[in-house]
């Protein structure tokens, strides 16, 4: 299971992204997938940055007006466990639809479950996606 909150901050005309996953598992899917000796110890920080970014650029597709969106790595931090990876889109003008599709540790967990929360536009909303159903669409118009 992992977690995804999305916050529209609008004076800032900014998409503000913080994924959460459990390091044991992410360590194991960036290894699997790219062969590499990856840790998220203090050691390995900027070697296992490049791994992070590359994945969840790979693994995590934003859409806003129906137009890809690519976001910008801000950094991550360790907490009891879960990595919490930060991630910014900038230059949002407004919302009108935005898509979510989120694949990340289906390489090796195809029971995975992702909860998204996005607050856009003054409006919550919840979501579950899975192997199977990868993406949520959100309409503001």
């Amino acid at each position: 299971m992992s977690n995804t909150q999305i916050d529209y901050v609008k004076e800032k005309k900014s998409v503000q992204i913080i994924t959460r996953l459990f390091i044991d598992d992410f360590e194991n899917v960036l290894k699997e997938r790219y062969g590499a000796h990856v840790t998220f110890d203090d050691a390995h920080v900027k070697t296992t940055d490049v791994y992070v970014e590359r994945y969840l650029g790979e693994k995590l597709k934003i859409h806003i007006n129906g137009k890809p969106q690519p976001f910008i790595f801000i950094g991550k931090a360790l907490d009891m466990g879960v990595a919490k990876c930060y991630l910014e889109i900038e230059d949002v003008n407004e919302i009108n639809t935005f898509k979510i599709t989120n694949q990340t540790l289906f390489d090796l967990f195809t029971e995975q479950q992702h909860i998204i929360k996005l607050d856009i536009n003054s409006k919550q909303k919840s979501f579950v996606l899975t192997k199977q159903n990868d993406n949520a669409v959100l309409n503001f118009n």
